[in-house]
């Protein structure tokens, strides 16, 4: 292999994933795989609520298939079905929590226990975590190996990710506000965790954070895990957040040698957004990307249009369920059928 550091590439999968995974898996595959020597594929079958289990028992079948046929053609690529029972839990508990226990999920009703699993069954203790909707872009064949040894030469970064992006023209990032960092080469400094990707070293962890603190969500976000009946914790990425900015610790989000590497997010999903995926993959890994879309890590209008998304969403708030629960819950007759 190259001469880096060993690092297990760690992707998330659940049912739900499988309209997307189709086309991004095949291609976080083509962009990363053979830069690292064991790509652990997680696969999450504790259902979540919500928009978290979409379409959950009829895609499984398909996305074992799809895992099988990728497992065929990389022999670094494994898959490692996310393990609930007591015995490994408490041990992912004592890794990053220094408990017996862990939630199995979020106050939204999102991936939780799941993302600590992931870094725990990995391999290596170089772990590059992405979740299965993320692209790549810029086709560096060494970056996975530039981040290992940032991670080597700084004792003060606790992460490291591809450049938040395409790169624009002057280096700026349009949608995120961090500070430039002098590298060789384009890169970002970040007080903040984001648990979509890391490349983490997992004996710094252990011995720079130690452990993480599990606690409730704010006021909004508990009365919303109480209505729709989730988990009462906060996010992987806030409590990450919080143990880096007690141990001053650093995300590092770069760009790499020529080539380089970039990420980009879809913020939405959509019947137009499936179709077009194909196509937007195609873009990203030739670098044809529209000029508005350079330095905007989510998706944007440029490459899909997300109107009717957007208005849909608004339409959907969850604070209508709260109204609709107060009003089931009254003594009073509801009258007004604005409400409904």
């Amino acid at each position: 292999m190259n001469n880096h550091s060993p690092v297990t590439l760690q992707i998330s999968l659940a049912p739900t994933d499988l309209p997307h995974a189709i086309h991004i898996l095949p291609h976080q595959l083509r962009q990363l795989a053979g830069q690292v020597d064991e790509v652990l594929l997680t696969l999450d079958l504790h259902r979540s609520r919500g928009r978290f289990s979409e379409g959950w028992n009829e895609r499984l079948p398909k996305l074992r298939q799809l895992i099988d046929e990728y497992r065929a053609k990389y022999s670094n690529v494994y898959l490692q079905e996310v393990d609930y029972s007591p015995e490994v839990m408490a041990q992912v508990g004592s890794m990053f929590f220094n408990t017996k226990s862990v939630p199995t999920k979020d106050c939204r009703g999102g991936p939780f226990y799941s993302y600590f699993f992931g870094l725990y069954a990995a391999k290596h203790n170089y772990v590059f975590h992405i979740d299965s909707d993320l692209m790549f872009g810029g086709g560096s064949c060494t970056w996975v190996a530039e981040a290992t040894e940032l991670l080597t030469q700084r004792s003060d970064i606790l992460i490291c990710s591809p450049l938040p992006g395409a790169p624009t023209s002057d280096g700026q990032l349009k949608s995120q506000t961090a500070e430039r960092e002098p590298l060789n080469s384009l890169a970002y400094r970040f007080s903040n965790f984001s648990s979509r990707l890391f490349l983490i070293d997992k004996q710094r962890f252990t011995s720079k954070i130690k452990q993480l603190y599990l606690k409730a969500p704010s006021g909004r976000n508990l009365l919303k895990a109480w209505i729709e009946k989730n988990p009462p914790y906060e996010l992987p990425e806030i409590l990450f957040t919080q143990a880096m900015k007690r141990h001053s610790m650093l995300r590092i989000d770069f760009l790499g040698q020529e080539p380089g590497l970039w990420s980009i997010h879809p913020p939405y999903r959509s019947k137009l957004f499936y179709d077009k995926l194909p196509e937007i993959i195609e873009q990203v890994e030739s670098g044809n990307i529209p000029e508005a879309q350079r330095g905007d890590y989510d998706v944007n209008d440029s490459l899909v249009d997300w109107t009717e998304v957007r208005i849909a969403l608004q339409e959907k708030y969850w604070w209508r369920r709260l109204r609709n629960k107060v009003f089931q819950n009254s003594p009073f007759p509801r009258t007004d059928k604005k409400f409904s």
